[in-house]
């Protein structure tokens, strides 16, 4: 792999190259088509379905369809110049080939990165679970509460460890805990000072996040050694390490006392394993702990998706990052779970947020949180123990030895570092040659960091590497915790820790859980903007192979060869399918890839002597993150104001770019547009932006209608990033993981992120990195290559145009009930509609979130409530969705519709109606008493069809602002639990 964006470009072969459908649906298949059983799989409606539904639509086929719908002046014909389709068959064979390019070794390189062993039980139900993996962002409790409890079992358990008083539902990475850390911190501080200490012996990688991320908010980071420099007046806080990156255990309580002193903050990067057995940071001054959860049952994945914490003192509640799951009540007084404080979330803060990271790794805390229930307090301390034991072995048998040091023999948890002048290079090839990476730190030293994988047999072997052919015996370990450190709190002492030891007890607690949930794999999750698309089996299964999961992000590239070539090809197709001239992989989720397009475009003007262009134009419609991320790049934020169609004013624009002509940095705009609509003015608003200097961020939420039919990079866009977990099929896992990677045209390439450790993961000359890991989240990516290799750019076209028809499929069925609020200039919409409740709240009483509560009980998630317009739900359908189910969704909503008119009408109140009281738990049905104006049939089953598969809500409507008034972020005393 030569230079990175060398191969970024590098057109793939045409050999296989297909051009775009695009073509009628009444056409004979092609031999090529017939044998593209995959595709048609991941289409939702069959050939007939598609020629009724175009009938309702009101055209002749979907070429008229895309014709009306999309603007010819986007219009790409020439298709995608892609490999050709292949049968699941065929793509995990090639991609069997290419995880065998990956040499897996026993890594022992630590930097924040441990071998781990996922409990069967919870890989196999959990983290290759449908039922887990495919669920959405639980912003509707009512249908999440299995796994609203599992954030909060995980929220419960970092804060055990870390002795602090709360912690959110997790975050992207140990680096970017760190980074936000230090975000809350200056907002929390009484100082004026600007600057935040990193110890230089925290982990490199999380020291460089740091420093991109303050750079544009004008926060100087400086490196500093805790054990001798002074703390400046000019110092709002310090980062501190827990253990230290070279592994010693550092003991910084008088620290930590003197800095409160001064009124500086404290924040502490600490391994949750060693935490078992050291004082938790919140018992020695921490004001702040982050870290990743990765070593609690999470592959190592190449360095991603892993679930990161960060926790701090109650008083940083309302500024804690993130998510954060909170208990309150339902309608009945039952215990409830859901998302607490959610005005923080950023589409409602927007230029006022704090932070972009509207993202949780969700799947991954999952199985974080679900580790330490299957281990229990007793399990973990044992695997940390033996961890430790085996550390102190390898240390009594390099004490023995006359060439080597351990330079932290006296202090160490799980990693020591061997000083071995001048032989590091031969250690390590000889760890190597036995099948171990090592970790070389400079010409001298060599660091060695066990994990739960090791085994005795591995001490000796790795002791041969340094030369020391008598190992110890076992009862001659070292103890490395010094003494006034070690840990006698308890911790995790809620009866969830406790009572699921055998694997029947586990196994049927997981179940429960994910019973009480909502996923695809129950039925359509119907949600505009999210694109809830078929994450096939097939381009999941590859995820868990031991090939991908369990290869350390920092080996030498010659054993990640599988890997890079994956990146690699995958970086070149997505270039293709947008139309730019790279794209980095790196940023782990939408909101990263927001701020790293912006680092580019305001690197971009830096370079070219314009650092006063800061001014980011956004649409008033725009999603909250992008003023957020806009905020975080250092940028002002001024709005742009949309027309009554939900358009771009073109006026208003052009008016803001003459007055911000000498400092306009960008403009984001999302196309299609928020409100569901491809607008025809899109080239004309790029032009115009550039004639002022400022470049296009096109915000790629919406790629699912444009791939195959139009590309951002073509009609006038700069740079996008693209949501791998909507259109390119990694799944939204109940909020995580996401992957943002980044797009950008020719002269953006050299601004895009890098990393410190990995030359090749991007330009010398990029802002630095975004992501822990050089390429983010890579373990997840063999899903989307999947994607790509089974569809094929014929595949890819045809899911754009079946997404376009089955939106306006729903748009036509329910328009005669319900406003559709937008369409385009020929009266269609693009992937998705917004239909319009406020005339009949209005009316009745009626609100959407009635409509969206009563939906469960037909078995449906709700669509997106109220965005981008108060009072109204988008509904977004993808291609994935049959003509059955998208016909079953229009049965529950023209059903919905009339009890709206029963209301209307007098029939019944708003407050006494089956709308206002949804959800319907079957305990509220069973009860002796029912006092309510409808029937329990009616409450229940309201069409006929559900009598042969309900899927019953754990709990009525839940009322947040108890929640909110009374909050609670750990798991209850067991006194408050129900049975199950």
């Amino acid at each position: 792999m030569g230079g990175w964006f060398d191969a970024a470009r590098t057109k793939p072969s045409s050999s296989n190259h297909l051009p775009a459908t695009g073509s009628d649906v009444v056409r004979p298949l092609s031999e090529l088509e017939q044998r593209d059983a995959f595709t048609h799989r991941h289409l939702g409606p069959d050939r007939a379905d598609q020629a009724a539904m175009l009938d309702v639509v009101g055209v002749g086929s979907v070429r008229e369809l895309l014709d009306k719908a999309v603007p010819e002046a986007i219009r790409e014909g020439a298709g995608l110049n892609l490999p050709g389709p292949r049968t699941e068959t065929e793509v995990l064979e090639e991609l069997r080939e290419i995880a065998g390019r990956n040499q897996v070794l026993r890594s022992f390189i630590g930097l924040g990165y441990h071998g781990t062993v996922t409990p069967p039980v919870i890989r196999r139900n959990v983290l290759e679970n449908p039922a887990w993996y495919t669920a959405y962002t639980p912003y509707q409790p009512e249908i999440s509460q299995g796994r609203l409890e599992a954030l909060l079992t995980f929220q419960t358990m970092v804060n055990d460890l870390t002795g602090m008083d709360i912690s959110n539902a997790s975050l992207l990475d140990e680096g970017t805990a760190a980074a936000e850390a230090m975000a809350l911190c200056r907002r929390a501080s009484r100082t004026e000072g600007d600057a935040f200490l990193v110890a230089d012996s925290c982990l490199p990688q999380t020291i460089e996040v740091v420093r991109t991320r303050a750079e544009p908010l004008g926060l100087e980071v400086r490196t500093f050694d805790p054990r001798t420099d002074h703390v400046y007046d000019d110092v709002f806080a310090v980062l501190l390490g827990y253990p230290d990156v070279d592994g010693t255990v550092s003991d910084h309580r008088d620290l930590a006392a003197s800095l409160a002193e001064q009124g500086v903050q404290v924040v502490v990067a600490a391994d949750l394993l060693a935490l078992t057995m050291l004082t938790p940071p919140g018992e020695w001054g921490a004001d702040v702990v982050v870290g990743t959860t990765q070593r609690f049952g999470v592959p190592m994945m190449f360095g991603g998706p892993h679930a990161a914490y960060i926790a701090t003192r109650q008083s940083f509640t309302r500024s804690l990052p993130g998510r954060l799951v909170g208990v309150s009540r339902d309608a009945a007084g039952r215990e409830a779970y859901r998302l607490a404080l959610q005005t923080r979330e950023q589409h409602i803060r927007r230029e006022r947020a704090t932070s972009n990271i509207c993202t949780s790794q969700v799947l991954l805390a999952v199985v974080a949180a679900m580790y330490a229930v299957h281990h229990g307090p007793d399990g973990l301390r044992t695997i940390a123990e033996r961890t430790h034991r085996l550390t102190g072995l390898l240390v009594a048998g390099l004490l023995g030895a006359d060439a080597t040091r351990v330079t932290n023999a006296g202090a160490f948890f799980d990693t020591v570092t061997v000083q071995v002048p001048g032989r590091a290079g031969d250690v390590i090839e000889a760890a190597r040659e036995l099948g171990y990476n090592l970790r070389e730190v400079d010409a001298d030293h060599v660091a060695v960091a066990f994990d739960e994988t090791a085994t005795r047999a591995d001490v000796t072997w790795v002791l041969e590497a340094f030369g020391v052919t008598d190992p110890p015996a076992d009862d001659a370990a070292t103890d490395g915790l010094p003494h006034a450190l070690r840990r006698t709190s308890a911790y995790l002492t809620h009866p969830t820790f406790h009572r699921y030891r055998s694997e029947t007890e586990m196994l049927r607690y997981l179940r429960r859980l994910s019973d009480k949930d909502v996923a695809l794999d129950r039925s359509m999750i119907p949600l505009g903007s999210c694109t809830m698309k078929l994450n096939a089996t097939a381009e999941m299964e590859p995820v868990t192979w031991p090939a991908f999961a369990d290869v350390h992000p920092f080996v030498p590239l010659d054993q990640a060869q599988g890997y890079l070539q994956l990146i690699d090809e995958l970086q070149r197709w997505l270039a293709e399918i947008t139309g730019y001239a790279a794209v980095s992989i790196q940023p782990n989720a939408g909101s990263q890839g927001e701020l790293a397009g912006l680092l580019a475009i305001r690197a971009y003007h830096r370079a070219n002597g314009q650092p006063d262009r800061t001014v980011c134009l956004i649409p008033s419609s725009a999603h909250g993150t992008n003023a957020a991320s806009a905020v975080m790049a250092g940028m002002q934020v001024v709005v742009v104001a949309c027309d009554d169609d939900g358009n771009v004013d073109v006026d208003d624009l052009d008016r803001l770019v003459r007055e911000h002509d000498h400092d306009l940095a960008a403009l984001m705009v999302t196309y299609p547009s928020t409100h569901g609509v491809y607008e025809t003015a899109i080239r004309d608003i790029c032009r115009l932006v550039h004639d002022h200097g400022g470049q296009v961020y096109l915000d790629g939420a919406n790629l699912n209608a444009l791939v195959g039919v139009a590309k951002p990079g073509v009609f006038g866009a700069d740079v996008s990033h693209l949501n791998l977990h909507k259109t390119f099929c990694i799944p939204h896992g109940g909020g995580g993981p996401g992957v943002g990677p980044v797009g950008v045209a020719e002269h953006l390439i050299g601004y895009l992120p890098n990393h410190p450790m990995v030359d090749v993961a991007g330009p010398a000359t990029g802002p630095g990195p975004v992501s822990a890991a050089p390429f983010g989240s890579a373990g997840v990516l063999p899903i989307s290559w999947a994607y790509i290799r089974l569809m094929g750019g014929s595949g890819l076209t045809r899911a754009t145009e079946v997404a376009i028809l089955n939106a306006n499929y729903l748009a036509a069925r329910l328009r005669d009930h319900f406003p559709v609020l937008y369409t385009g200039a020929n009266g269609y919409v693009a992937h998705e509609c917004i239909i319009d409740l406020r005339p009949l709240e209005a009316q009745t009483g009626i609100t959407n979130e009635d409509v969206a509560k009563r939906l469960i009980d037909y078995g449906f998630h709700a669509p997106t409530m109220s965005f981008p317009v108060a009072g109204t739900l988008m509904i977004e359908p993808t291609e994935s969705e049959s003509k059955p189910e998208l016909d079953r969704f229009v049965e529950a909503m023209v059903a919905i519709r009339e009890e709206i008119g029963q209301v209307a009408a007098g029939e019944w109140s708003a407050e006494d109606s089956p709308l206002r009281h949804a959800p319907h738990p079957a305990e509220d049905l069973l009860a002796a008493d029912w006092d309510l104006p409808y029937t329990r049939e009616q409450a229940a089953y309201p069409v006929a069809s559900l009598r042969s598969g309900k899927y019953w809500t754990p709990v009525s409507r839940i009322d947040q602002a108890y929640g909110d008034r009374n909050l609670v972020c750990a798991c209850p005393p067991v006194d408050t639990y129900r049975d199950g």
